[in-house]
């Protein structure tokens, strides 16, 4: 058996910061080694690997047609093809019945990433149609870095020009005269700071805004009503808004409403009683935020008038516009709600079928479509396209994401559990597994998910990589815990900046109820997260690794305090309002308390597999090599310790869908090794 790779250590205060010198041949040989020992350590799992590669790839449809996207004389889909590691882009004329079947003889390929991707990394940022139908623009990044190349395409001859810009985030928005467009670029630090504007043909581009700040984020979008142009800005706990007319690009943006700390706004454009009126949701009458109109030609704050005010049991989370309705997204009992405000009609909500389910917006179509798409899927039912008729609540289901071979909803039961954190707050949990599982009553498998951070809601998923666990017998659950979104705004706060304790204690909970309720025991309980649900994961280790057989942590965010002390990583300076600036002393005593890399101690720790990317310009993939070099230097078990590094990806992993099957049977066949599960 290969022996563990051998770690250099300096002396100092962080031994393995060797580990962060980019490109040097000692470190991609380490790297190399780390990714051959986890190919050795896992060599009797080969077949097992490409058994559930299969078995997953299996319930997919390969060659599949997305549900088209009318709008104006087109309709626009994607095709998938069995083979293919990327949908390629379509549209077709619009039938004059208003149905949506596409004419496969009269179709039009827009976009084949898998004819630009070769055998590399390829991810698709902007996509995006001129309003005249002539163009296409769209961005492409080919390493993994989130840095994007722009190219814009005549969709009557095919000729396609690479504009001329560097360092762009991906974003690119067209003006009303289709000839203008609107891109941002990254500052050093990766943040996206500068605001352009391109007139197609002419050399260069017109700088049009700057954000200095370095907590703001800046970002450019058309509104629902394609009559405006939104500059906004935005930090953890800020928002600014700047509009200008999309029929006048060359004209200047205007301030909607001037920043104001902690005051968190957004806008979009569409009609009121017949008038055009700016839709705001702002948080300044309360954390969960409220709606607010202003007329077009008087939108200051002065002018706001209250739509739907602020409520302390229901977080506005969004609101989507159309010609005849406003559409709300609501939290409340740690659940998403759609309510629809017809136009001179009563509001309404949403009725669904399930007690735990995933429901968003998916597409609000034309602004003046008498009908939006809904998004719906529980842990139990693979997602659907629903139709919601506006004026009278009616849905129907359009499209429903096939599984292929034999499954049946109804096998597998959602269930929906609460835990008690140690000041007392009940922390909900998200579960599925096969019937019998359930109603057994013996102990199980069990495989926990967590993230925990940014107000992020984890609403239940469907998952067909998820059914090879459950058809083993394994439990799948979530646990909610405080810093993501699922309880609205209080929730998230809960669990950031002095707080973030409460997201490690939450999830101990969560894993403890599971035990105490019979569904699983402490040999038998997996736990995993990515990204901050990494630092999660991290951090629960140093505290309890007793509690848990096995861990996966992808591209994890475990050195929290030397990142946070480095200004000139890309987001250290915008995440000061999430986990505070080590610079203060306080702050600094707080993260290096429960930062999972300066946790790591002489005990035992369960199996574990951490996955970086090495272009991650999210969480750098030293991140991940220095935490796993720490626990093999320090931890006094045996247990397996795994580090993956995607030398040619970034922070969502490898492109295309085959390869992201491949990850998923890998963690998978990890865990069957460690936990004893055996194959059918």
């Amino acid at each position: 058996m290969t022996d563990a790779p051998i770690t250099r250590r300096e002396a100092g205060a962080d031994p393995y910061r060797w580990l962060e010198q980019r490109d040097s041949a000692e470190v991609l040989e380490h790297l190399k080694a780390e990714n051959a020992y986890l190919e050795a350590q896992l060599a009797e799992q080969a077949g097992l690997r490409e058994t559930l590669f299969q078995e997953i790839k299996g319930r997919i449809r390969e060659t599949d047609l997305s549900l088209p996207v009318p709008w104006g004389p087109w309709l626009y889909y994607q095709r998938t093809t069995a083979g293919d590691e990327y949908p390629r882009h379509y549209r077709c004329p619009r039938p004059a019945d208003g149905s949506l079947s596409v004419d496969e003889n009269a179709e039009q390929l827009l976009l084949d990433p898998n004819a630009l991707a070769g055998d590399g990394y390829l991810a698709l940022g902007a996509f995006t149609i001129s309003p005249d139908h002539r163009l296409l623009g769209y961005s492409l990044d080919t390493s993994g870095d989130e840095i994007y190349r722009l190219f814009v395409k005549d969709l009557g001859d095919g000729h396609i020009d690479e504009l001329p810009f560097d360092d762009c985030d991906g974003q690119m928005t067209w003006a009303n005269d289709s000839r203008t467009l609107f891109f941002v670029t990254l500052d050093d630090t990766h943040r996206p700071h500068r605001l352009y504007r391109h007139a197609l043909g002419s050399e260069g581009a017109d700088l049009v805004f700057e954000e200095a700040d370095g907590r703001f984020f800046l970002s450019c979008h058309r509104t629902s009503s394609e009559r405006q142009l939104v500059l906004s800005l935005g930090s953890k706990t800020t928002g600014e808004a700047w509009v200008l007319d999309a029929d006048t690009p060359a004209g200047e943006f205007r301030c909607l409403a001037p920043r104001q700390e902690d005051h968190e706004y957004d806008v979009d454009h569409g009609l009121l009683d017949g008038q055009w009126t700016w839709f705001v949701r702002s948080n300044q009458a309360g954390i969960n935020f409220a709606l607010y109109a202003a007329s077009e030609t008087q939108p200051s704050r002065e002018h706001w008038r209250e739509l739907i005010g602020h409520d302390n049991a229901r977080m506005l989370e969004g609101v989507s516009l159309n010609q005849d309705a406003f559409v709300l997204s609501l939290r409340e009992g740690g659940l998403p709600i759609i309510e629809v405000h017809p136009q001179g009609r009563a509001p309404y909500p949403v009725q669904l079928p399930d007690a735990a389910y995933s429901l968003y917006v998916q597409d609000s179509l034309e602004f003046h479509s008498p009908v939006i798409r809904l998004r719906y899927e529980a842990l139990n039912r693979p997602a659907q396209v629903r139709q919601l008729e506006l004026a009278t609540g009616a849905q129907k289901v359009l499209k429903q994401t096939p599984v292929e071979g034999p499954f049946d909803a109804d096998a597998y039961e959602s269930r929906r559990l609460w835990a008690t954190a140690a000041d007392g707050t009940q922390v909900p949990i998200s579960l599925v597994a096969r019937r019998e599982v359930l109603t057994a009553g013996a102990p199980a498998p069990l495989y926990l998910y967590g993230y925990g951070a940014y107000g992020e809601s984890l609403d239940p998923w469907f998952s067909h990589a998820r059914l090879s666990l459950l058809e083993r017998g394994f439990v799948f659950a979530i646990a909610h815990v405080r810093g993501g979104g699922e309880l609205g705004e209080a929730w998230y706060r809960a669990g950031k900046l002095e707080h973030k304790t409460n997201t490690f204690g939450d999830f101990i909970a969560c894993a403890e109820q599971l035990v105490a309720e019979g569904l699983t025991t402490s040999k038998q309980l997996a736990i995993s997260g990515g990204s901050a649900g990494g630092l999660l994961i991290g951090a629960v280790l140093n505290q309890r690794p007793e509690l848990f057989a096995a861990a996966i942590a992808e591209v994890p965010f475990v050195d929290v305090l030397n990142t946070m002390q480095n200004p000139d990583l890309p987001l250290t300076v915008t995440e000061y309002d999430e986990w505070g600036d080590p610079n203060q002393p306080e702050v600094f005593a707080r993260i290096k308390g429960y930062a999972p890399y300066e946790n790591v101690r002489a005990q035992g720790y369960p199996a574990i597999l951490a996955v970086a990317g090495y272009n991650d310009s999210r969480v750098q993939y030293w991140e991940a090599a220095k935490w796993v070099a720490r626990l093999r230097e320090l931890k006094t078990d045996n247990n397996l310790l795994l580090l993956k590094t995607d030398l040619g990806a970034g922070h969502g992993g490898m492109s295309g869908r085959y390869q992201a099957l491949k990850d998923v049977a890998l963690e998978y066949a990890f865990l069957f090794k460690v936990l004893g599960v055996t194959d059918r």
